[in-house]
């Protein structure tokens, strides 16, 4: 286990990661494993902060047990009351927002900082997710969704420049730029948090969406609602608060193998 603390330099961090983690126990740890690995891999001034967010689990226990990681406790349960604990208790301009079921992948820092670094205008960045267990199949679906996706968000950005678009779980932001802005409405539950974020953005910068940005996830929740239908749920609420700047639905499952 490589603790944080050792492999950071003593200038001021470049990045920092946000992981908001409700009961999972059975993911958290390799996902901090693969994100400190990438950080000593490149030798990059970076944080990790994990939002135990009203966990019922081992949560909070397991993300202590990694030296130099920061675990928040934030009682109040919620994905963007989480992240908006975690933007609080860290410091860094570049904030990475991940989740607890994400693996990150070879390379992703490096392009983070390449493209932060190159482009003054950019405010946010995001890719999208590859769904590492599940069935080519499913793959092949969410693939198709992706491109129409993608679709959209061109003609949304550059024809009807309304807003623009974020994956929830792979996205970085600047930080004064999000603060600029208002940061996290609290009052999103779930849906729509990651196109709110995007759209309020896109008001004061360059915010983009590239297929060069992978990011490897658990396809849980799809396996558990459907890919269809659940890639059809985001859809609506990509462009109900894109339109009516919030979400559609405003209740959600807990995707969890211990949820309560």
């Amino acid at each position: 286990m490589l603790p944080v603390a050792e492999i950071n330099s003593p200038t001021s961090p470049q990045l920092a990661f946000v992981v908001p983690a409700f009961n999972e126990e059975a993911l958290i740890g390799g996902c901090i494993e693969a994100i400190v690995k990438q950080i000593a891999k490149g030798n990059h001034p970076a944080e990790v902060v994990v939002v135990n967010n009203a966990s019922t689990d081992r949560t909070g226990e397991i993300a202590r047990s990694f030296p130099g990681v920061t675990v928040v406790d934030e009682p109040k349960k919620g994905l963007v009351n989480a992240r908006h604990a975690g933007l609080n208790a860290s410091s860094a301009e570049l904030v990475a927002n991940v989740d607890a079921d994400t693996l990150l992948p070879d390379g992703w820092i490096e392009a983070v900082l390449k493209h932060f670094e190159s482009d003054d205008t950019l405010v946010a960045l995001s890719g999208p997710f590859i769904y590492y267990d599940l069935s080519m199949a499913s793959r092949a679906w969410v693939r198709v969704f992706y491109y129409a996706a993608y679709l959209i968000y061109a003609l949304n950005r550059f024809v009807f420049r309304t807003g623009s678009m974020l994956q929830g779980g792979n996205f970085v932001f600047r930080r004064s730029s999000w603060v600029s802005v208002g940061g996290f409405d609290r009052s999103i539950a779930f849906y729509g948090e990651d196109t709110d974020v995007a759209r309020r953005l896109s008001k004061v910068g360059r915010v983009r969406w590239t297929f060069d940005l992978p990011m490897l996830a658990s396809g849980r929740r799809l396996q558990e609602e459907g890919v269809i239908v659940t890639g059809l749920r985001y859809t609506l609420n990509y462009f109900w608060v894109t339109v009516m700047g919030k979400p559609f639905t405003k209740k959600y499952n807990d995707i969890r193998p211990d949820a309560e």
